[in-house]
């Protein structure tokens, strides 16, 4: 990495560790067809994530059945969650990297706290990274800074040198709201233009180009 080493690095998961796209969509589809609304285009899903599930789901259900759609989904998704998982390229590497230089890590997503845990165990995050905090583990969600004060101080960190690595525009707000940098990668579905655009302070296509963006 051509600048210097954040001091803390908090991460982001779905579509910037993992791509678990194709389980998700199809949950998400199983869902609200099954309550008898049309079919959603999986690009119409994607654009819609990043925050809760409820967020999304709000996008294609009516607020009054979401409750049932919602509880619905935490069934479904358990069975199929890994069916389809990638772990995206450089994700291991940029972990243990930052784990070698001492430099405390955590993940935080909108993604079910149970459920984001497995994810970690599963594909060998939590081997470098204990903690991980999702939806439901606290009264707040992304982009709330009370969130994210709140996982730097079960690392024993602060806001001033920490740097969020999302892919999404809800991750640049959530590093921006609490004073973050936010390094912005193009693996989910938003370009670097759009990451830009959000206030990214650095980008870069994928993880793997991150040690190398400047």
């Amino acid at each position: 990495m051509q600048q210097a080493l954040p001091k803390t690095v908090l991460w982001d998961m779905d579509g910037t560790l993992i791509d678990q796209t194709a389980a998700i969509l199809r949950c998400y589809t199983q869902v609200i067809t099954a309550m008898g609304y049309p079919q959603p285009s999986g690009e119409a899903i994607r654009r819609s994530m990043g925050g809760t599930m409820a967020s999304t789901m709000g996008h294609f259900v009516a607020a009054e059945r979401m409750e049932d759609a919602c509880a619905d989904f935490r069934q479904r998704f358990p069975e199929i969650m890994f069916d389809g998982l990638i772990i995206l390229p450089g994700a291991l590497d940029l972990i243990k990297f930052f784990a070698a230089n001492d430099i405390p890590q955590a993940i935080f997503t909108n993604k079910h706290g149970e459920t984001a845990r497995a994810v970690s165990a599963h594909c060998g995050f939590s081997h470098y990274i204990s903690v991980c905090i999702g939806n439901t583990d606290t009264a707040w969600a992304k982009p709330d800074p009370a969130l994210t004060h709140y996982v730097l101080q079960q690392i024993g960190a602060d806001p001033a040198g920490a740097a969020l690595i999302g892919d999404s525009p809800t991750d640049a707000a959530t590093a921006l709201n609490a004073g973050l940098a936010f390094y912005g990668v193009s693996t989910g579905a938003h370009s670097v233009d759009e990451l830009k655009a959000a206030g990214a302070e650095l980008t870069c296509h994928n993880l793997e180009e991150l040690l190398d963006c400047g």
